[in-house]
């Protein structure tokens, strides 16, 4: 049976064998608790601790500032809920982009039912939320923004420095979600401006359940699981050993590839856009041409029903995906499709294609050349 071709990088990666061989160890011999106070338990501190550094020099933090979660989810519910209810009596506004990932946005509408005022800011035509109209909404009461820093969907670079420089100016928390570009292209907190950053090792080659936040130091970060002292104290319970040492490989082989795989990736995925608009009737790219991520194309088609789509090419031997896969099966077009202003047919009859480390040029010709066919045999 010939083996599937993968194009959802972006809803997660497959581990890197390095990376499983670095978590090997980590759950037959270097098992120990890293917090206890054995030998066996203080290598596992060691080793958790190494993934800590390697992870921080990377993002251009400091160790003390890292704080592993299990995933961006995690994070955000972290950074955003304990943030704001710490900040209540100093101001009740928050801004957010409307095309936030939704563990942002849930987030967002339970500070709404907690008595805070949640300003949405929807995007421009090609994606990219504008960081004047963010500015704007600035308040004397504003306590948080948050904007990721590549949408998760359509692929958009966000002016997150823009935001950052300004919202540090005026003292106010400014929450980066990076899944999508950490490991992909350069994330440095400190260029960001950021106080909080989120992120999760699945989406660069690391094991899924793992992730980290960022919180500059200076933040008061409360924990959101209680009943012990790891994290120093913001999150309680034993840490994910082999994770997090996974975590860590990942993140190594990343700063080793990530400059060249961008580069190539960024090529394959311009070839794919220029074969789709011009081969591909009824067919258009979501999202700014340029600024996006290198291994991310979007696209909508008209009289096209995007789930029986990736059905026609799952069965085709494709695995690929319209979006979010937190929202498969919903049956409702994507929020972010609906903020850039597309209609329900559009939105709804949408494919994101996402590459990734092991996608070769033969792999991105076939699944072009199912996409023609596949479309006008479901149009026919």
């Amino acid at each position: 049976m010939k083996k599937p071709i993968y194009l959802d990088y972006a809803s997660t990666t497959p581990t890197d064998p390095l990376v499983v061989q670095a978590m090997t160890p980590f759950f037959f011999e270097s098992f120990g608790n890293a917090s206890s106070p054995h030998s066996i338990g203080q290598k596992a501190r060691k080793a958790l601790e190494d993934s800590r550094a390697v992870l921080a020099n990377f993002i251009g933090a400091k160790p003390s500032e890292i704080v592993f979660t299990s995933g961006a989810s995690e994070g955000n519910n972290q950074a955003i809920l304990t943030l704001a209810l710490s900040l209540f009596g100093k101001g009740r506004h928050v801004i957010i982009s409307a095309i936030e990932h939704h563990s942002v946005l849930e987030c967002a509408k339970r500070l709404g039912k907690l008595g805070f005022q949640v300003d949405l800011v929807k995007p421009q035509p090609d994606g990219i939320v504008d960081s004047a109209s963010m500015i704007q909404l600035i308040r004397e009461d504003t306590i948080l923004i948050a904007l990721h820093h590549a949408n998760n969907e359509i692929g958009v670079i966000q002016p997150v420095e823009e935001i950052g420089v300004v919202a540090r100016q005026k003292g106010i928390c400014f929450l980066v979600d990076a899944t999508q570009t950490v490991g992909h292209i350069p994330v440095d907190v400190k260029k960001i401006s950021c106080d909080l950053l989120s992120l999760s090792a699945h989406k660069f080659y690391g094991p899924q359940g793992v992730g980290a936040l960022y919180a500059r130091e200076g933040i008061h970060l409360e924990p959101r699981l209680y009943g012990g002292d790891q994290e120093t104290g913001r999150r309680a319970g034993t840490q994910n050993l082999p994770g997090i040492v996974g975590l860590g490989q990942a993140i190594e082989l990343c700063q080793k590839k990530m400059e060249k795989e961008a580069r190539e990736q960024a090529a394959l995925r311009d070839y794919m856009i220029e074969f789709v608009l011009t081969n591909i009737k009824g067919s258009s790219l979501n999202g700014h041409r340029q600024m996006r991520l290198p291994n991310n194309a979007h696209f909508s088609f008209e009289k096209i029903n995007g789930e029986e789509l990736v059905t026609a090419l799952d069965m085709a031997g494709i695995a690929i995906s319209q979006g979010s896969a937190c929202k498969w099966g919903t049956l409702e077009p994507s929020h972010a499709l609906k903020a850039l202003g597309l209609s329900d047919e559009l939105a709804l009859g949408s494919l994101r294609v996402s590459i990734g480390r092991w996608t070769s040029k033969e792999d991105v010709d076939c699944f072009l050349e199912q996409l023609k066919s596949v479309i006008e045999k479901l149009r026919k």
